[in-house]
C-alpha cells in the first residue's frame, strides 16, 4: 500500500502537523508511564484500523520495556488478566473516547468513576488529551492510507512528537 499523500509536503498541513507534534510533546512530560501511554494509543490504532499507528506504539511500547504479552494482549484486554485495574480504567475510557460514533452516548458514568479512581486531575487530563490526539492521528493516516512496517522507535521524539 502507497500512501495517498504527503502530509508534511503539504505546506497548510505541515504546519498544522507541527503544532500537533508540539502538543503531543506535552504529554511526554506527563506523570502518566510512558508504557501507559503507548498501551492506550496502541488500543486507539487498533480500533480505528490505523496500521502506522499500530506499527508505531506497539514498537514503542517494546522500546519503553512493555512485555509482549501485555502488548499481544491489548486488543483483548477485558479478557486477559495480565493488566493492572488502573491499566484497565484507561483502556475502557479509550475505548469509549473512541467509539463516541458507535451510537454511544460518550464516555459512561461507570467508566469515568474507575478512571477518577485510579487517575489524578492532571493525569486524566493527560489520557482525555492523549485519547483525542490519537484519534486525530489515526484518522489521518487511515485518510491518506499510511501503512504499517517500517516505523522505528524514538522516530516521533525526533520530529517532536506524532
Amino acid at each position: 500500500m502507497e500512501p495517498r499523500l504527503d502530509l508534511f509536503a503539504s505546506p497548510t498541513a505541515g504546519k498544522a502537523l507541527k503544532r500537533f507534534a508540539n502538543a503531543a510533546m506535552a504529554l511526554e512530560r506527563s506523570t502518566l508511564p510512558k508504557t501507559l501511554r503507548e498501551l492506550v494509543q496502541l488500543r486507539v490504532g487498533q480500533i480505528n484500523g490505523c496500521g502506522l499507528c499500530v506499527d508505531a506504539h506497539s514498537k514503542e511500547a517494546a522500546a519503553a520495556g512493555e512485555t509482549p504479552v501485555r502488548i499481544n494482549l491489548v486488543a483483548v484486554w477485558r479478557e486477559s488478566t495480565v493488566f493492572t485495574e488502573p491499566e484497565r480504567a484507561a483502556l475502557a475510557l479509550a475505548e469509549e473516547g473512541t467509539r463516541l460514533g458507535d451510537g454511544r452516548p460518550g464516555v459512561a458514568e461507570q467508566t469515568w468513576a474507575a478512571a477518577r479512581e485510579h487517575y489524578d486531575d492532571d493525569q486524566l487530563g493527560t489520557l482525555v488529551c492523549l485519547i483525542a490526539m490519537i484519534n486525530a492521528a489515526t484518522r489521518m493516516n487511515v485518510m491518506v492510507h499510511n501503512p504499517g512496517s517500517s516505523y522505528e522507535p524514538g522516530t516521533f521524539a525526533a520530529v517532536g512528537g506524532e
